[in-house]
């Protein structure tokens, strides 16, 4: 069975902005609003953090649900963890999920500055200084079997995709702009040298970008 690298639900504005500038403990997206830009989501039937009935059952549902399916392990940048930047200070800090993170597979943090592997729930984070590909190759043993998801942040995707390691990538794209901020791209056709794309717009308002390497 074939093992993907696969970006799932990753959101931006119609300019490119998947995080803004000066991230801290109180804003984890810097000044971009992550209510306006994962609002599509939120309201789906499947969003994980619905605690009322409804929500809709469309394409955007579809594509909340297809989040976790065959995810057998997940990478991801030191940036998305938390805030903290250079040496670790504090290793009570244990992510922004609290003590059910949705991931529910091994996770690997791409970080300089490793520190020893933990366990909330069903998930074990595993911090790890190396390459994209080494990284991969640990991802993959501990996905048996089961694809990879590159969760973010930007720079985490783009070293993935500067070293030709993404397979498939779905992006959703917002009808927001937020002028700066980290950008994964200055526009998708960027990608159409490698990858295939159908763009699918949503009556919600997002358009869905889904990109599979040709």
């Amino acid at each position: 069975m074939v093992q993907l690298v696969r970006v799932q639900n990753f959101n931006v504005s119609s300019d490119g902005v998947a995080a803004g500038e000066d991230q801290s403990l109180e804003r984890p997206f810097g000044h971009v609003d992550p209510e306006r830009l994962f609002a599509w989501a939120r309201a789906t039937a499947s969003w994980p953090n619905r605690t009322e009935p409804g929500g809709n059952r469309g394409l955007d549902d579809y594509l909340t649900r297809d989040f976790a399916n065959n995810i057998g392990a997940e990478i991801m940048g030191r940036n998305k963890f938390g805030p903290q930047r250079g040496p670790w200070r504090d290793l009570e800090w244990r992510g922004w999920w609290g003590d059910e993170p949705p991931f529910h597979t091994p996770v690997f943090v791409m970080t300089h500055h490793e520190r020893p592997s933990f366990t909330l729930s069903d998930t074990t984070f595993h911090f790890v200084d190396g390459d994209p590909a080494t990284v991969l190759e640990q991802a993959r043993e501990a996905a048996r079997g089961k694809d990879v998801r590159l969760g973010g942040g930007v720079s985490t995707i783009r070293q993935f995709l500067d070293a030709d390691l993404v397979d498939t990538l779905h992006v959703a794209v917002s009808p927001l702009k937020f002028g700066s901020g980290l950008r994964l791209w200055e526009s998708p056709d960027e990608l159409l040298d490698r990858f295939h794309c159908d763009v699918v717009p949503s009556p919600s308002g997002v358009t869905h970008h889904l990109f599979w390497r040709k």
